[in-house]
């Protein structure tokens, strides 16, 4: 990715006129899409079908309202100012390494540090700047982990104990006998960090290349490829290699719910939401959550799921879903956060298609410390491969703070 020029402020300023842009562009949709849903809900009631030019006009200003949000949401790549400090002495051997295959320097930083920076693999693990910028990427582009708990190790597992039962407590009064207090039932919950890797490629034009900055060329490499990884994982991961998801957990009915399991609301039709009153069940969802957990609550649901969402109204007429109320802010459903994350399973036949919870309560995400890099410039010329692998893990924490929505009867 080229440096920006020493004066930023125009390009800022049109950044933030793009962003204004887009959101207003995307309020203009959804009156449009308002106003073409109450018409195909008119024609619902009138003659028990909808026109299908109607339909179709939903569906495509639908379509074009989440083009609008996805172009919004798409974090800046380039250099700001913190770039143009002077680097560490890390960061510059880090580049001579990336650039040059140069390895003294690094190897000189580890001797003074005295550290072994090779793994079994090999590699060298960036400086921090570019490990803070990945995380931050992350942060962005990976939906489960922007609203997660997460922790930072050192170790391969983190081990992460918990109470099943308490110390006994109860009322007494002043000079009454007290009973002994039973001591806590405890049990153990385990998050290894398990390896992702990625390996982007470079030309070595590219790396002679001074105005090139190579800390942003490989976030931008990367970070699409994690994040891609890690939302499948903690959605739909078996923790086999990988993070565990939270739909990979057992679920039960939530009148039937114990600990390891997440509780869940059926719609009562067993395709789908029901036809009738199709609000209720997401209400029951709500407040299936105690209430220390559903004031951060977040709605968690893929596009598809979304657009089906967006046409319910409550019993006064209004829109459940809403938009972002400013540029660069979040759509809400039942004003509660709404997470768009594509990994999420179609609504269908005992599918869960909606997740709702506190998820910084409930699912944690654990990162091991360092981001390794591996230079080879054999295996692919006349271009260098870079290995990149960082070292993840994640699964449920607290089981009372997420709640499925499933396509069922019961």
């Amino acid at each position: 990715m080229l440096t920006s020029q020493p004066n930023n402020a125009p390009e800022t300023k049109a950044l933030s006129a793009d962003v204004t842009g887009a959101f207003d562009d995307f309020m203009y949709a959804f009156e449009g899409f308002k106003e073409a849903n109450d018409e195909r809900l008119n024609q619902l009631e009138k003659r028990m079908t909808a026109d299908v030019i109607t339909v179709e006009k939903v569906d495509r200003i639908s379509k074009a309202m989440d083009q609008l949000s996805l172009k919004q949401s798409r974090p800046p790549l380039g250099r700001d100012a913190k770039h143009n400090a002077e680097p560490s002495e890390h960061k510059s051997a880090f580049d001579a390494y990336m650039r040059r295959g140069d390895e003294r320097a690094m190897n000189q930083l580890e001797a003074k540090a005295m550290s072994v920076g090779t793994a079994s693999d090999g590699g060298y693990l960036v400086p921090s700047e570019i490990e803070t910028e990945i995380g931050k990427r992350l942060s962005l582009l990976s939906p489960i982990r922007a609203i997660s708990s997460v922790r930072q190790i050192s170790a391969g597992t983190l081990k992460k104990p918990f109470a099943t039962s308490g110390f006994a407590a109860g009322w007494t009064a002043e000079t009454a006998v007290r009973s002994q207090s039973n001591a806590p039932v405890l049990t153990e919950l385990q998050f290894p960090a398990m390896e992702l890797y990625a390996m982007p490629a470079a030309t070595s034009s590219l790396l002679d290349d001074s105005a090139v900055d190579i800390d942003s060329w490989l976030a931008s490499e990367v970070e699409a490829v994690f994040a891609e990884q890690e939302g499948t994982a903690f959605i739909n991961g078996d923790g086999v290699n990988k993070p565990r998801g939270f739909l990979n957990y057992s679920n039960v009915a939530e009148s039937a719910w114990t600990w390891g399991n997440l509780g869940y609301i059926a719609t009562g039709a067993a395709g789908g939401l029901p036809t009738t009153n199709a609000s209720d069940v997401l209400i029951d969802t709500v407040y299936a959550l105690q209430a220390g957990y559903r004031q951060n609550g977040t709605w968690v649901m893929n596009r598809k799921t979304q657009a089906v969402v967006r046409k319910l109204k409550d019993a006064q007429g209004n829109y459940l879903w809403q938009p972002p109320a400013n540029a660069g802010g979040e759509a809400t459903l039942m004003g509660f956060k709404l997470v768009e994350a594509e990994d999420m399973p179609d609504i269908s036949a005992n599918s869960t298609p909606i997740a709702f919870g506190n998820f910084n309560r409930g699912y944690l995400v654990v990162d091991r410390l360092g981001v390794r890099i591996l230079r080879d410039p054999y295996s692919a010329k006349p271009y260098v491969l870079f290995y990149t692998t960082k070292r993840v893990g994640g699964g449920v924490q607290d089981f009372n703070a997420i709640k499925l929505l499933k396509c069922a009867v019961s």
